[in-house]
């Protein structure tokens, strides 16, 4: 039935440390594609946990911050556009999100992978089909993933104005690629993506300059 809630996740590991992982930014055509780990504290439940993309900016932000005061340990994880062009967003997606396990300042015993497929890594995992709506960990997983490349769109918004990058988060919607094709793409666009490629084709290879920045930390949150 359209619209039924997905089933119970029961999982087979029942200790403590459970991770959950997920990722933001696989469609975008600029920036990185950024992921995160969380062990939540069972003695400190979070209510409200659901997939980002079900909630609204106000309520992610509120629950990124009882995530990050609540949690056992959280990382985020990324892969900037240039890894992207050189591994293709899948294996960068699975890049990204081994390096937010390993940012953990806990290890993990058991791994739980939004999807249906884990990285080739050292921790115990399962995958966890529409595993944001399902299992709690992941949840929050997809909040601090979400809200962290929001807010690096905020920020390539103000460094390259025009695309309007704060508005649709780097997604192609009509006004990014009107906007690709007036401008050009930015050093920070993924050349990889069609819409890029044509735009540079078009421009003869010639891309937007930008004021030279430092890269994005891993963690845009004070801890």
């Amino acid at each position: 039935m359209a619209g039924r809630a997905p089933a119970p996740f029961v999982c087979r590991y029942q200790g403590r440390l459970l991770a959950g992982v997920d990722e933001v930014g696989r469609g975008p055509l600029i920036g990185a594609v950024v992921t995160a780990a969380v062990i939540l504290d069972p003695e400190r439940p979070i209510p409200g946990l659901a997939d980002s993309k079900k909630l609204t900016e106000p309520k992610r932000e509120a629950l990124c911050q009882e995530i990050m005061d609540k949690a056992l340990a959280w990382s985020l994880g990324r892969c900037d556009a240039g890894e992207i062009d050189r591994l293709n967003i899948y294996q960068a997606t699975l890049v990204a999100m081994e390096r937010a396990v390993a940012g953990l300042a806990i290890a993990p015993e058991y791994v739980l992978v939004d999807g249906n497929r884990c990285p080739t890594w050292r921790w115990p995992s399962e995958a966890v089909v529409k595993g944001d709506s399902r299992v709690p960990a992941i949840s929050a997983a997809s909040i601090l993933a979400k809200v962290a490349r929001d807010r690096e769109m905020a920020a390539l918004d103000g460094r390259y104005p025009g695309y309007g990058l704060a508005r649709h988060k780097g997604y192609p919607t009509p006004e990014h690629l009107e906007a690709l094709r007036r401008l050009g793409p930015t050093p920070e666009h993924r050349r990889s993506f069609r819409p890029v490629r044509d735009a540079l084709e078009r421009l003869g290879g010639r891309e937007r300059g930008g004021d030279a920045a430092a890269p994005f930390s891993t963690d845009l949150f004070e801890r």
